[in-house]
């Protein structure tokens, strides 16, 4: 208990003492902020001024907290039966009530090291997958090569940058208004798109900007969410591209258009649409419990499922995915449109056809006050994809929200939520499934 003390002391002193020296200078070089300042900047800003001074550390983080009150159903108890015949085994629902979520914490570790040279690291403390902390990512960004030596490529490197890392891949446009576990005061709503595209591998981007407003990206990544150095026939990388227009045509009226692609060869599993380890906002909607009643034994038990990425899909596609995103983003004061075309198609190892899965998202948001600190808005969503059992599935999702920017740290926000399942069929919860109600989520972000 003692040497347990200690180390929480030692660590609490690091901390405020990091703490003190980082907050003498919060604002970095190339950084989006993490508060309402960040609201639909999507890439690090690109700025040639600099005001470097020296290392500079800044300690940041965030927290969420929601409160839940959703319902959920389905077609009915399902009767079951063992392969042996025995026992029978009734699956229903598992009954919602309204109480709050887990709490959910980032801690952020942003560096400016040298002159055009930043470091971040994002660090989930608390998350619905996992109890304890661990590291979401890091990268290693590059806007100057004068650490190399000075004035090298400095026109080049006026419209460049370079991010190495394992690092939350560059694929689409919609990860930029996701909830990232804690931080959420980008996303107008509580929960992310249906089919929730995240990923990070370790890889390497590489960035282009004209002054017109088109810009580019390239990248590439080595395929793999958990990293392993054990040999197999799944090796295969990922590649990934974007290419886009964003302009603030006049004072009122901004444009953006972007499409990307992220394909990947052979690997040994893709987590495009299941990399995500800090789980849906959406708690428990659409599990399941078990009720097993064994005849010979005269016995009742009864398991439930946990599936901590619940009310979003996974098509399942393990090897060789390409998927596509276009995204529109038109801003005219205070009224904002952004919408998601997403078509991906694969296939596991063991099926011999590719699989397609689509989604559609639209969301509608206006923005109001002296600062823009109110806002009200609606998205719908849709997923429409082929099941590894041959059916043809629909989803569809429709949230009604607002917000309040208490401050520029501080968002509380509320929403309606119904989503509806069609097409499943057999032995599934989500035979004719739905559920709906309303979510209030506060969020502190710094």
């Amino acid at each position: 208990m003692r040497s347990i003390l200690k180390s929480a002391t030692l660590a609490v002193a690091l901390l405020v003492g990091l703490n003190f020296y980082a907050q003498s200078k919060r604002n970095l070089d190339n950084y989006r902020q993490p508060d309402q300042r960040g609201v639909n900047v999507f890439e690090d800003p690109k700025d040639t001024i600099s005001t470097f001074e020296g290392l500079n550390v800044r300690v940041g983080g965030s927290f969420a907290l929601q409160f839940q009150s959703l319902d959920h159903s389905n077609f009915g108890t399902i009767n079951q039966s063992d392969v042996l015949g025995q026992n029978n085994r009734y699956l229903s629902l598992v009954e919602l009530g309204s109480n709050f979520n887990l709490a959910t914490a980032n801690l952020d570790l942003d560096v400016a090291l040298a002159d055009g040279v930043r470091m971040h690291l994002r660090t989930y403390l608390s998350s619905r997958h996992h109890p304890e902390p661990y590291v979401k990512g890091g990268y290693f960004q590059i806007d100057k090569l004068d650490f190399i030596s000075e004035g090298l490529l400095s026109d080049f490197m006026k419209h460049a940058t370079i991010r190495i890392g394992h690092m939350e891949n560059n694929y689409g446009d919609a990860h930029f208004r996701r909830s990232d576990n804690a931080q959420a005061i980008y996303n107008p709503f509580v929960g992310n798109l249906i089919m929730d595209a995240f990923t990070t591998e370790v890889g390497a981007e590489f960035y282009y900007r004209m002054d017109s407003g088109l810009f580019g990206m390239v990248g590439f990544a080595n395929g793999k969410l958990n990293q392993s150095t054990v040999k197999n026939d799944a090796n295969g990388a990922s590649f990934l591209a974007k290419l886009g227009y964003d302009n603030q045509i006049n004072e009122d009226l901004r444009l953006r258009l972007t499409g990307s692609i992220y394909n990947t060869g052979s690997v040994a599993s893709s987590y495009l649409y299941s990399a995500d380890r800090a789980g849906g906002r959406y708690y428990h909607v659409m599990d399941y419990k078990y009720n097993v009643y064994d005849a010979e034994n005269d016995v009742n038990s009864i398991s439930s499922t946990d599936n901590f990425r619940s009310g979003r899909y996974n098509p399942n596609f393990g090897n060789k995915v390409t998927a596509v995103m276009i995204n529109p983003f038109i801003k005219y004061r205070g009224l904002e449109f952004f919408g998601t075309i997403e078509m991906a198609n694969g296939r596991r190892h063991s099926e011999t056809e590719r699989r397609d899965a689509n989604q559609f998202a639209g969301e509608l948001i206006y923005r109001f006050g002296k600062t823009e600190n109110f806002y009200v808005g609606g998205r719908y969503n849709t997923v429409s994809a082929e099941e590894r059992n041959g059916d043809d599935v629909d989803i569809s999702r429709f949230n009604l929200g607002a917000g309040w920017f208490m401050t520029k740290n501080i968002l509380l926000k509320a929403e309606y939520v119904n989503q509806e399942y069609d097409g499943y069929t057999g032995n599934t919860a989500l035979n004719g499934g739905k559920f709906n109600g309303a979510m209030v989520e506060a969020v502190i972000s710094f």
